[in-house]
């Protein structure tokens, strides 16, 4: 994408075009999925909404990888007993998701399948549907984390991350 154009379309986007892809109860409907999920393995998921991004990444024409990466640090989301954080990131300026997964897990899930999963989601936020979208990812998110961290039978997984997403 051109250099001016990428920076008008993030320049034009704001933390409100951010509020109208997802309202308060959107919002509201994808925390309750995270706490849900939460309680079914012993992952930690956090969602972040970004409409643009910051100035100093569109100049030196970062990726939104490179800011979903930011994003998981200033989120704590490392910052788990078990190494098995999980940060969704959607970047509506782009239309791009991106999932980056602490060590824990990703030791178990191969760099092309988390490709795979992103591709699929795309197709949502592409038509706009991002709730939708969140929805799937957090679901794909929530089979692996069952399958490499389980509960065990009586456990709790004590909730060390916000389930609410971090709207920016």
């Amino acid at each position: 994408m051109n250099r001016l154009l990428r920076i008008l379309r993030h320049r034009w986007i704001d933390e409100t075009a951010a509020r109208r892809a997802l309202d308060d109860a959107a919002l509201a409907r994808l925390a309750e999925r995270v706490r849900h999920s939460e309680t079914r393995h012993s992952g930690e998921l956090r969602l972040c909404v970004e409409a643009g991004l910051p100035w100093s990444y569109l100049w030196r024409r970062a990726p939104p990888r490179e800011r979903a990466l930011a994003m998981f640090g200033k989120l704590r989301v490392w910052d788990t007993e078990h190494n098995n954080g999980v940060l969704i990131y959607l970047l509506l300026a782009e239309h791009a998701i991106e999932i980056v997964a602490d060590r824990g897990l990703a030791r178990y899930v191969a760099p092309e399948q988390w490709a795979r999963l992103t591709h699929t989601m795309s197709a949502a936020f592409k038509a706009g549907r991002f709730e939708d979208g969140l929805g799937e990812a957090i679901d794909a998110v929530e089979q692996l984390l069952i399958q490499h961290f389980p509960l065990a039978a009586g456990a709790a997984n004590p909730n060390e991350l916000p389930d609410s997403p971090f709207v920016g």
